[in-house]
């Protein structure tokens, strides 16, 4: 088997209320599936590239829902392993308009991915993919799924495959000081590092505009492709010494959660067919596209990702 991008990481179910309701008071949910890097498989399956995803899930038909979720687009997920003494995770989101910022709250500790440790992972799918990609989601899971994040990046630049790292810091999960000391290390190995102006703030202390941000996360990071985001106002790539904006799409948002991993999975596209200015280009107008739809997962074309790059898209299609 030859993949273009091994992921690994957790997914989980979740259950939202319908746009504008709350939590408190709502009297249906919606159940769906979202995980950073199972969201970055999706996407790139949209788009006509390979993909696996590496998980743990609990056995039972909670953990079934995510596989054959997830397995339908056509992932491959000959690395996930099942657990039958854990628990699946949850995460309940509220949508909103602004003022109000989307509402999430978890329920996912001591879940089946939690677990996933250096003995229950089979590392060698990673072998078969020219990137292996990581959030840091996964390592702020449980101590054995940051010694196991480690060995997997590891792993992968032993193997000469190239390693992307989407910063994602989640302040519920862990400290800003611990991502740091671990996401540093992480960085050591990788080819490309995604990050947003705000983590680049809490995560590492960097401030400034963001041609300054991205060369001095660079430096510190010590890795020469760097990738940040800077919300409404576009993003922004250093690329072999060049320091190059792409502006934001304008979009009329109707769910904004799995924004960031759409746009992961289109920088990384980039980087496997060695043009990461294009990846920005694709990765802004998937985003935008996840953002008109609702879920965690982008379901486009390479198509239709082609023709907002181009400004073609149609109020109407007919």
């Amino acid at each position: 088997m030859t993949l273009d991008v091994a992921t690994l990481g957790e997914a989980m179910l979740r259950v939202w209320t319908p746009a504008g309701e709350r939590l408190s008071n709502a009297e249906s949910f919606r159940v769906s599936v979202g995980g950073a890097e199972s969201n970055v498989a999706v996407a790139l399956r949209q788009i006509g590239k390979s993909a696996s995803w590496i998980s743990r899930l609990s056995t039972g038909p909670l953990g079934d829902r995510i596989s054959q979720e997830i397995g339908r687009h056509g992932v491959d997920l000959s690395g996930v392993t099942w657990d039958d003494d854990a628990r699946t995770g949850l995460y309940f989101v509220e949508l909103s308009a602004a003022p109000r910022p989307v509402m999430v709250h978890y329920d996912r500790a001591n879940s089946a991915a939690s677990k996933m440790s250096t003995e229950n992972v089979d590392l060698s799918i990673i072998n078969a993919a020219q990137v292996f990609h990581i959030s840091g989601i996964t390592p702020a899971l449980s101590a054995s799924c940051s010694v196991l994040s480690l060995a997997a990046v590891s792993h992968a630049k032993a193997s000469g495959v190239k390693v992307t790292i989407d910063v994602n810091y989640r302040s519920r999960l862990w400290s800003a000081s611990d991502a740091n000391k671990t996401l540093s290390k992480m960085c050591e190995f990788a080819t490309l590092v995604i990050c947003t102006r705000e983590d680049a703030k809490d995560v590492f202390g960097i401030t400034g505009t963001s041609e300054e941000v991205i060369r001095e996360l660079s430096k510190k990071l010590q890795v020469e492709q760097m990738v940040l985001t800077d919300g409404a106002v576009g993003a922004v790539s250093l690329n072999n010494g060049q320091v190059k904006m792409t502006p934001s799409i304008k979009t009329d948002t109707i769910d904004r959660v799995g924004a960031g991993d759409a746009f992961a999975a289109g920088v990384i596209s980039g980087l496997l067919d060695d043009d990461v200015d294009l990846g920005l280009s694709r990765g802004v107008a998937m985003a935008a596209l996840k953002r008109g739809t609702y879920g965690d997962q982008l379901l486009t074309s390479m198509k239709e990702v082609e023709q907002l790059i181009a400004g073609s898209g149609r109020e109407v299609s007919r």
